[in-house]
């Protein structure tokens, strides 16, 4: 079953084409790796999955459902954690995990023992009553995680992951993807710029440039891509098949 599906997607700022003409779909039980150079799309790519920019023209389904016509069902089954932790300074690590799950839903003995679970997980239980304004970035990062897995979304959009986690912190975000997508069947989508953490983790990478997708596949169809004679690691892939595209390669989107 494919739990996300982007159908000729397309997303301008005026003059400005950041996606265009992408079509994709991401498996249940599948992690996605989403890479490109600066610029190339993949923020505003997540955002339109998550629900927060509309496409200018195309289409994106959660587990079936249309993100703009149905935008309340698409979104109870996502998690989305952006780039950047945004989280309300004034609030303790409880309140935060307690209003999100109220958006959620979710409430009563049910949100207390779930958000107890996520602190636990997430090793921020020291915290629960500290003030958000207190935490490092990597506690904030680990917070909004918590946060965007108390409603057990199908599907997690994840925006640089990694970013500002500490070695053990990281081992714990990448076996809790595994455990998403290959033992609860979910699905994790997920942009990044560390691409040794990209290939240890996807079962599938897509990269992107300039808006349009360039090759899609795993490692070996990768390699097939990009027309080497295989043992190539991911970086070495990224750097010849964007290097290809800006040479006059053609682009091409992958189901």
């Amino acid at each position: 079953m494919n739990l996300v599906v982007m159908e000729k997607l397309n997303k301008r700022f005026g003059r400005l084409v950041a996606v265009e003409e992408l079509n994709l779909r991401v498996r249940e039980g599948e992690v996605f790796g989403f890479l490109g150079p600066n610029g190339a799309g993949k923020t505003t790519t997540m955002k339109m999955i998550a629900g927060l920019a509309w496409p200018t023209s195309g289409r994106v389904l959660v587990c079936g459902h249309d993100v703009q016509k149905q935008p309340r069902a698409a979104k109870a089954l996502t998690g989305y954690v952006p780039d950047r932790p945004y989280v309300y300074e004034k609030l303790t690590a409880r309140e935060f995990l307690y209003f999100t799950g109220g958006l959620y839903g979710l409430g009563g003995r049910q949100l207390e023992v779930r958000s107890r679970e996520m602190l636990e997980l997430f090793e921020l239980e020291r915290w629960t009553e500290e003030l958000v304004e207190s935490f490092s970035h990597g506690m904030r990062q680990r917070l909004v995680m918590a946060a965007a897995l108390l409603h057990r979304p199908r599907v997690l959009v994840i925006d640089e992951p990694m970013v500002g986690l500490d070695p053990r912190a990281a081992e714990l975000v990448k076996k809790l993807f595994r455990q998403i997508a290959h033992e609860q069947g979910g699905a994790v989508f997920m942009s990044t710029h560390t691409l040794e953490v990209a290939e240890q983790v996807c079962d599938r990478v897509g990269i992107i440039d300039h808006g349009r997708m360039i090759a899609c596949g795993t490692m070996d169809e990768l390699r097939g891509q990009a027309g080497t004679g295989g043992g190539e690691n991911l970086m070495q892939l990224f750097l010849r098949l964007t290097e290809q595209q800006h040479g006059g390669g053609e682009a091409r989107n992958a189901d």
